[in-house]
C-alpha cells in the first residue's frame, strides 16, 4: 500500500526547477527593462518597450511578444541589439532575441508597477486636449489598415481603442471624405497649374515612387485640395487595395491630441505609419503646435523609411512656413515641390465654362462668363461662388442671365476687386520692379529698357483690371488703344518664348494681387 502510494505521488523536482528558472528569467527580464528605460527615457520607454512581454527562455534564445505586427518591426530594427546585449549582462548563455506577434493582452509586470508614468508634452495644443477630444467624439479614422492588420477606431466616450478583428470589406479610402466633383477629368489646366496637375498625376498613376514627398503649394483657391482629392479618387479605381489615409493637418492634430488624451499613442502610431500613401492637406496649420510636429516628424521618417509616398499641400513653400521647425520644413522640401500660380484670363475663362456645363439647366453667354473672368482675378473659389450665385438668381427669380443682370447681383464682389487692383499701382510696382521711373510710364520714350517694361504694364492693366483699352492708353501718356493692343499682344509672344520672362511676368502678377 505505501509502494502504490509512492509511486501514484507526482515527483515536483522538475516542475519546482522550472518555475525557478521561470522566476529567474523574470527577474533578470525586469533589471533589463529598468536599464531600458533609463537609457531610452519614459516617451520611448512607454510607447514601444513596456509593451513587450517575456514569453520563453530557452537554450540561449529569448522569445518575447508585442501585441502589433508595426511594433514588432520597430522594436527589431531599433531596440532588438541592445535589450539582447542587457541580456546578455544578466545571462551570458543568451545568444538571440526573438520577437512574435500576440494577439493577447500581456500581463502587468513588477517593472511596469512600479515605474512613474511618462511625462506629458509640454505643448499649448495639449492642454485643451478634453475639449478637443470631446469635440471629435463619434468620428471614425478616415482609413483602415490593410486586412488582417489591427484597426484604430473610436469608442462611444470618444478615445481611440485597437480593433482586433481585421475588416475586410472596407475601401481603403473613405467614400465620404471625398468630393465626387475634384477628379482628374474635371480638373481645368492652364499654365499656372500644369506642372502641379502633371506631378499629381504620376503620383497617382504609378505604384513606385517617383519623388517623395509631393508638396503643393498655392494660394487659397487655386486647386490644391481638388488634386489631392484626384490623387486619391485614381489611386481607388486603379488599385483599390492600396492603403491611402486623406485628411487635414487640423485633423491630424485632433487626433493625435485625443490619442494623448486615451493613453492610446500606439493605435494612432500603427495607423498611421501603416499606410501606403499618407496625404496631409494644409499642413501650415500644425506650424507652432510643437507636440504635433514632433509626431509629424516620426511618422514622416517612418514612411519614407518604408518606401510610402507622402503627398502634403501647404499655402506657400516649405522653406516660408511659420512656425515649422526646420528640420521638418527640410523634409516637406525633400522631394518635389509644385506650385499653383494665380491664374491667367484664359484659365479662368476655361474653369467657367467648364463649371456652367456642370450645371443643369444653366444657360450662361459667352459674354457673362468673359466678364466675370475679366474680373475675379483672386481665386478659382471665389469665381466658382460668383457663377453658381448668378445661376441661382436667375434660377429662383426666373430671370434670364445678362451682363447687366450679373453685374447687379454681383456688386458687392465687383466693387472690391475694383479696389484691389489700379492701373497706378501696377505702373509703380513695374517701374520699381524693372528699375526705371515711374515718369517713364507716360513718357514718349521708346527705348527698349523703358518701352519694354511700359508694355508690361499695359498687358498687367488689361490682365488685372476692368478698364477698356482706350481706358488703359489714357493711362499711358494718352496713347492710342491700338497701342496698347500692340504691347499686350508682344508681352504674350515674349511669354511663349521666353520661359524666364514669362516666370517674371507671373512674379509680377503675383506681388500686385497680394
Amino acid at each position: 500500500m505505501a509502494k502504490d502510494k509512492q509511486t501514484n505521488t507526482p515527483d515536483t523536482s522538475d516542475d519546482a526547477v522550472a518555475a525557478a528558472a521561470v522566476a529567474a528569467s523574470n527577474e533578470q527580464w525586469d533589471r533589463v527593462r529598468v536599464r531600458l528605460r533609463a537609457e531610452f527615457g519614459n516617451a520611448a520607454y512607454k510607447s514601444w518597450l513596456q509593451p513587450i512581454s517575456l514569453t520563453e527562455v530557452d537554450h540561449g534564445r529569448v522569445t518575447m511578444q508585442v501585441p502589433t505586427r508595426f511594433m514588432q518591426e520597430w522594436v527589431m530594427s531599433r531596440y532588438a541589439d541592445r535589450i539582447r546585449a542587457l541580456w546578455r549582462g544578466e545571462d551570458s548563455s543568451i545568444s538571440s532575441i526573438h520577437i512574435a506577434v500576440s494577439n493577447t493582452s500581456r500581463p502587468a509586470s513588477p517593472a511596469d508597477s512600479a515605474a512613474p508614468p511618462a511625462d506629458p508634452p509640454a505643448d499649448p495644443e495639449a492642454s485643451s486636449s478634453a475639449a478637443l477630444g470631446d469635440r471629435m467624439a463619434g468620428q471614425t479614422i478616415l482609413t483602415p489598415p490593410a486586412p488582417g492588420a489591427s484597426m484604430a477606431k473610436t469608442t462611444p466616450n470618444g478615445g481611440l481603442q485597437a480593433a482586433q478583428a481585421p475588416i475586410q470589406e472596407q475601401d481603403p479610402i473613405s467614400i465620404s471624405s471625398l468630393d465626387p466633383r475634384f477628379s482628374f477629368d474635371r480638373f481645368v489646366v492652364g499654365k499656372s497649374n500644369e506642372f502641379a496637375h502633371a506631378a499629381s498625376r504620376r503620383v497617382a498613376e504609378m505604384s513606385k515612387l517617383s519623388f517623395n514627398p509631393l508638396y503643393i503649394y498655392g494660394g487659397v483657391g487655386l486647386g490644391k485640395t481638388h488634386l489631392m482629392h484626384a490623387i486619391a479618387w485614381q489611386i481607388r479605381q486603379d488599385d483599390p487595395s492600396r492603403r491611402v489615409i486623406y485628411l487635414s493637418a487640423e485633423k491630424f492634430m485632433y487626433q493625435f491630441i485625443r490619442a494623448l488624451r486615451f493613453q492610446n499613442t500606439m493605435a494612432f502610431k500603427e495607423l498611421f505609419r501603416s499606410v501606403d500613401v499618407l496625404m496631409i492637406d494644409d499642413v501650415q496649420f500644425i506650424g507652432g503646435k510643437n507636440s504635433t510636429q514632433e509626431e509629424f516628424f516620426h511618422t514622416f521618417n517612418a514612411l519614407v523609411d518604408q518606401n510610402r509616398q507622402l503627398v502634403i499641400s501647404g499655402d506657400r513653400s516649405p522653406s516660408d512656413l511659420d512656425g515649422m521647425e526646420e528640420r521638418l520644413r527640410s523634409r516637406l522640401g525633400w522631394g518635389l515641390v509644385a506650385d499653383i500660380h494665380p491664374t491667367d484670363y484664359e484659365l479662368r475663362l476655361g474653369i467657367l465654362q467648364s463649371k456652367a456645363e456642370q450645371i443643369e439647366g444653366a444657360d450662361v453667354p459667352l459674354r457673362v462668363l468673359e466678364f466675370l473672368a475679366h474680373k475675379i482675378t483672386s481665386s478659382v473659389r471665389e469665381l466658382e461662388g460668383a457663377l453658381n450665385r448668378v445661376v441661382a438668381h436667375a434660377t429662383l427669380v426666373g430671370r434670364e442671365i445678362t451682363l447687366d443682370a450679373t453685374q447687379e447681383i454681383l456688386q458687392d464682389v465687383l466693387r472690391a476687386h475694383d479696389r484691389r487692383v489700379t492701373i497706378e499701382e501696377i505702373q509703380k510696382r513695374v517701374a520699381a520692379h524693372f528699375n526705371i521711373r515711374l515718369a517713364d510710364m507716360h513718357s514718349a520714350r521708346r527705348a527698349r529698357n523703358v518701352a519694354r517694361p511700359r508694355q508690361v504694364a499695359m498687358y498687367l492693366a488689361k490682365q488685372l483690371t476692368s478698364r477698356s483699352l482706350p481706358e488703359i492708353g489714357r493711362k499711358f501718356g494718352g496713347r492710342d488703344h491700338t497701342t496698347v493692343m500692340h504691347g499686350v499682344k508682344r508681352v504674350e509672344q515674349l511669354r511663349e518664348t521666353d520661359a524666364a520672362f514669362a516666370e517674371d511676368i507671373d512674379l509680377l502678377k503675383r506681388m500686385i494681387e497680394s
